[in-house]
């Protein structure tokens, strides 16, 4: 396998990391090409200076939010929505159209309307470079050319689950089980790293599985918002107790909307508002992670099958899609707190989650 990237994936990786620096971009599709700002991170003032009255590109859950239709809602709900400022707007007030948590300090926004898209692939395209840099999915539209360029195509294989690679592997004695192997992946096509954990003694059985996706505050910091550290535990105990057993870490940070994103999630969660509707409030899908990873790993540990742990029937369905068979389901029972027993409501009631 080449070690060289893709010139796509190539572009991709320089577009993201030019919008967590803050720096403008061009987004081209259809022959045409998109030139936007990210709201989050670029010195908004600065650009203001000579524009007045700005353009945006929100999600279309955060347009929905904001009581904004989408002008091809029937065709693709799931569009972005372009909007007009029909007065002038300063940075904050923009950072306060793109940002949610910030709605009950500045309710009233506006005035402005939406208008015809003007690139509608682009613009999808653009959304999943802001979550992948891990940024709000709101831009201003740029009026004149950029240097970082990049096709609607490039982002598609970006995060390309097929070019992941073992590139390391060491024994790993751990708390719940001292014969342990940890092995390292990584791809060429973006820049995230996962791990598997490898439990017990290997043989001819079908391992216990379990997809578990990093969670900073509750696998380290001991969160009691949420059940990740606990379930983590909970399923190494239960890997030890078979006859062996497959943690796949999976660096997919809030469901895939990355470490600050969750922590807005958490802040729109202390408003009143669960989980579900806090990442849609943010403008991302309710689930974004990519399952596709952990199936190109179990292939690359010659597992073609498996006991799966898991409390999320989605979990089973996106692993059996990449391939992958689910021989059963394991549920990973834990125990409520004060803290977290609305969010696991929550995951049952409005995300299918069952023992």
């Amino acid at each position: 396998m080449s070690t060289t990237p893709s010139p796509g994936a190539r572009r991709a990786a320089r577009a993201i990391d030019a919008l967590r620096r803050g720096w403008p971009i061009g987004v081209e599709a259809d022959g045409e090409t998109l030139n936007l700002l990210p709201v989050e991170t670029a010195n908004l003032d600065e650009y203001l200076e000579s524009r007045k009255a700005p353009s945006l590109l929100i999600s279309a859950s955060r347009a929905d939010t904001l009581k904004l239709l989408n002008q091809r809602a029937s065709a693709d709900p799931e569009l972005p929505v372009q909007i007009d400022l029909v007065e002038a707007a300063n940075a904050a007030e923009i950072i306060a159209i793109a940002d949610p948590v910030l709605d009950m300090r500045h309710p009233m926004k506006g005035p402005f309307r939406s208008s015809e898209l003007a690139n509608p692939q682009a613009a999808k395209a653009a959304m999943e470079l802001a979550r992948l840099g891990g940024i709000l999915p709101a831009f201003l539209l740029a009026d004149e050319s950029v240097e970082d360029q990049v096709n609607a195509d490039d982002v598609a294989a970006y995060a390309d689950a097929n070019k992941l690679i073992i590139s390391a592997h060491a024994k790993l004695p751990v708390a719940a089980n001292e014969q342990a192997h940890i092995y390292g992946f990584r791809s060429e096509a973006d820049a995230t790293d996962h791990v598997a954990l490898v439990v017990g003694k290997r043989d001819e059985t079908t391992p216990v599985v379990r997809l578990h996706s990093e969670c900073l505050t509750g696998d380290v910091l001991g969160s009691l918002k949420c059940d990740c550290g606990p379930q983590l535990h909970a399923a190494l105990g239960q890997m030890t107790e078979a006859n062996w057993g497959v943690l796949l870490y999976l660096r997919q940070e809030g469901r895939g909307i990355g470490l600050i994103n969750k922590l807005r999630a958490y802040a729109l969660q202390d408003q009143g508002f669960d989980t579900v509707d806090a990442n849609q409030r943010l403008g991302f899908a309710i689930d974004a992670r990519d399952f596709g990873i952990a199936a190109r790993m179990l292939e690359l540990l010659s597992i073609p099958k498996v006991k799966l742990l898991t409390n999320n029937p989605e979990k089973v369905e996106g692993i059996e899609a990449c391939g992958v068979k689910v021989e059963e389901r394991l549920p990973v029972k834990i125990t409520a707190n004060p803290y977290n027993e609305f969010y696991l409501d929550t995951k049952r009631d409005r995300t299918g989650h069952k023992l």
